[in-house]
């Protein structure tokens, strides 16, 4: 677990500052535009080709390609590893510029639909910011081609145990949004739409910067780009693999879009709020949860191509377990102080009080996925390590049944955080339809083996949440809320929480405590 260890450190530790920036980059937005409509129109349209990202990148191309070409390098050595990714590039490069082409087309005819929406009596105000959505979208698409070419290259590196660069990819983008948008700001004055402009250009030089960083790295391992349209046995194979997880994917696609979409139609600040929730969730999770799927999707899918079910569920337990001890804390502590994060993360410029007010119970209810969410992650990728993806699909399907479901019967009654239940209860039934059938497939899957660590880490989590809401109260009594008294009391209270925490996981013998700190001493502290 050593080098396993050391990677996961690597991730996480980039991952953490690619959060970090991620946070910072959505203060400076919700500071400059607020929860207003343009607002909601950029995160709407922002999630069309992340999401095809998602669905041709990130997901099922990643979850596809990775094995396959573990088995490639097994078979024909590096050389014939490194012909596999100038064709899988080509492929992905040839059908992501089609799908950008369409979209922009069709996205461009938003006064022809706008209009048709309008008659069909939908009222003014959503078809507006429908159109704005529209006319955002068909500049930001290309970023698409872009981050998926990254994809290839990212995964190629992976396999290679090279992780720096893959990690720093969120980095790259965060970086150029956040710096065009201040420029934008210097130089466009008080112009809310010439500012949007600086923020798309600030997109698609970070999906440049994205896809060019993780080629240069794969370049210097050997790798020259090539145009390969072949057909080959590993391009048949991937794509074999990825046709049902496409399905799953487009389930996922259309159910976050019409979030989105829901959220844009129902009122102006709706969509953003949803986005923020998602981007402080994004911390934890992407601080350690994906940094461990990541580190451990390669060794898994290593022991599913030899044969070896026992080391792929030890593996898999010890992810799994390293996943919830650090998340299920993260989702109670930031339950309990939903309300001082969202005042000090984005209470500033154009984000006022009211927002406030609106975002922190919409905060407090997504983060019940958290932990959810990080199970799923690597849930899914135990799958796609055993070439099953079909069960993934099946999953995806129940979810987006769930999200529409309560999502419909829940915003006109709840408004935003009746849109966030939904989406909580989707990731719910997902995570438990996957274990479910984990289990079926490989008893050292069974959640039983979890299921004690699990309880330990939930009531060291109570008596932490428990500790903090008492302290937040003293907090407040003692020095009230205004100035900078609420940011020091969070700093505070974090980290008080993860100390009670820690202290109450090492009472209780949780297992992977060790390890916790092993990676924080790796990181911290210098070895002599």
């Amino acid at each position: 677990m050593g080098q396993a260890l050391r990677n996961i450190g690597i991730v996480s530790g980039v991952t953490m500052v690619s959060r970090v920036l991620g946070l910072v980059r959505e203060m400076v937005i919700a500071a400059v535009f607020g929860a207003s409509a343009l607002a909601s129109a950029f995160v709407t349209a922002f999630t069309m080709p992340n999401l095809f990202r998602r669905l041709l990148g990130e997901g099922a191309l990643t979850s596809a390609f990775v094995p396959t070409l573990q088995e490639e390098t097994r078979r024909r050595g590096y050389t014939g590893a490194l012909a596999l990714v100038n064709e899988v590039a080509t492929w992905v490069g040839v059908t992501t510029l089609a799908i950008t082409g369409v979209a922009m087309a069709l996205l461009s005819a938003h006064d022809w639909w706008g209009a048709g929406l309008a008659s069909a009596g939908v009222e003014a105000d959503t078809v507006e910011r429908w159109r704005l959505g529209a006319r955002l979208a068909v500049v930001l698409f290309p970023y698409m081609t872009m981050v998926c070419l990254a994809a290839v290259f990212s995964a190629a590196l992976q396999t290679r145990d090279r992780f720096l660069e893959p990690a720093l990819n969120p980095v790259w983008l965060n970086l150029a949004m956040i710096g065009l948008l201040l420029l934008g700001v210097r130089l466009a004055g008080d112009d809310a739409e010439a500012r949007m402009r600086w923020l798309c250009a600030g997109v698609l030089l970070g999906g440049a910067m994205q896809m060019l960083v993780p080629g240069l790295a794969l370049m210097r391992l050997g790798w020259r780009p090539r145009w390969a349209p072949a057909r080959s046995e590993g391009v048949r194979q991937i794509a074999r693999l990825m046709v049902p997880t496409l399905f799953g994917s487009a389930i996922y696609l259309v159910n976050t879009t019409l979030s989105r979409l829901l959220g844009l139609s129902l009122d102006d600040a709706a969509a953003t709020l949803l986005n923020l929730s998602t981007r402080v969730m994004e911390l934890p999770i992407g601080v350690f949860a994906l940094a461990v799927s990541t580190v451990v999707f390669p060794q898994i899918a290593k022991h599913a191509a030899e044969g070896r079910p026992d080391l792929l569920a030890e593996d898999y337990r010890r992810g799994m377990r390293l996943i919830l001890l650090v998340n299920v804390p993260a989702a109670a502590g930031l339950i309990v102080l939903a309300r001082p994060f969202t005042r000090v993360l984005f209470e500033r410029g154009e984000f006022t009080a009211e927002h406030t007010a609106l975002m922190a119970p919409v905060l407090a209810v997504s983060v019940v996925a958290l932990p959810f969410l990080a199970f799923v992650s690597l849930a899914l990728r135990a799958f796609y390590a055993r070439k099953d993806t079909r069960t993934p699909v099946r999953a995806a399907w129940w979810s987006f049944v769930t999200n529409m479901a309560l999502s419909l019967a829940l915003m006109h009654w709840l408004g935003a955080p009746g849109l966030a239940l939904g989406a909580t209860g989707a990731v719910i039934v997902q995570a438990v339809y996957l274990q479910s059938h984990l289990a079926r497939a490989n008893a050292g899957l069974a959640f039983r083996h979890l299921g004690g660590h699990l309880a330990k880490v939930g009531a060291a989590s109570a008596v932490m949440a428990g500790v903090v809401m008492l302290a937040a109260a003293g907090w407040r009594a003692w020095a009230g809320t205004g100035g900078g008294s609420e940011a020091a009391g969070l700093f505070f209270l974090i980290g008080l929480g993860a100390a009670v925490f820690f202290a109450a996981a090492w009472a209780l013998r949780v297992q992977g405590r060790e390890e916790v700190v092993a990676l924080v001493r790796r990181r911290f502290v210098k070895r002599g």
